[in-house]
């Protein structure tokens, strides 16, 4: 049983839940983070130095930041169709995946969600926010060209790259901010709301956070 720790409306664990949902792995989800806290207890740094989630423990091996999750899981339950034996086949994936946490993410959950949507109206830098939706709108843009000949981002099937850009969808596409009419993106996003994984882990309901910034 693998034993995952972080709260089900955290943006990095979700990654995570949808991967292991894909690949029907039995697991148990601690919640940890948040206003569940945890994260400064001494058997909690053990498994991350960092005090951060999401984490996997998987028998007496603990793994910690999302993306290296993704990649362990991948290699050592996915097969082919997550962890293809040809490293070229590995390294696209890996570009998409290192894009998203180092453009999309910095630009959409920091500067557009958290900027926006968790930030009190009366404390929101408007003209940051602005300039943050400008450049998600751009990146937005870029996947969108990339999809435009495909239903995912390296072809026909789900693969790693498209996990962390996907589960940026379902909150881009359930705030009240201005998107450009990305269509390509758009039926990327259906066809993944169409996946019982995607459901489960990613549509989770996080109304809760809006204009709620942590004490």
């Amino acid at each position: 049983m693998l034993t995952l720790w972080g709260r089900t409306d955290s943006f990095n664990v979700q990654k995570v839940r949808w991967l292991l949902e894909e690949l029907a792995l039995p697991h148990e989800t601690v919640p940890a983070g948040g206003a569940f806290g945890r994260l400064d207890e001494p058997a909690f740094r053990a498994l991350n130095p960092h005090g951060k989630v999401p984490v996997l423990v998987d028998g007496a091996r603990a793994v910690w930041e999302s993306h290296a999750i993704l990649r362990y899981l991948a290699a050592r339950y996915g097969g082919p169709a997550f962890w293809p034996a040809d490293p070229a086949a590995r390294a696209a994936a890996d570009g998409w995946m290192d894009w998203a946490q180092t453009a999309l993410q910095p630009a959409f959950l920091d500067g557009v969600f958290w900027g926006h949507y968790r930030t009190p109206p009366a404390d929101r830098d408007t003209a940051a926010v602005a300039r943050a939706l400008a450049r998600t709108a751009d990146l937005f843009a870029r996947l969108d060209r990339a999809l435009a000949d495909r239903p995912f981002l390296l072809g026909e099937h789900l693969t790693l790259a498209d996990i962390p850009a996907g589960t940026a969808l379902f909150r881009w596409f359930s705030i009240d901010i201005p998107r450009p009419d990305h269509r390509h993106v758009r039926r990327w996003y259906d066809r993944l709301q169409q996946r019982p994984a995607y459901r489960e882990a990613v549509m989770v309901p996080f109304d809760h956070m809006e204009g709620q910034l942590p004490a």
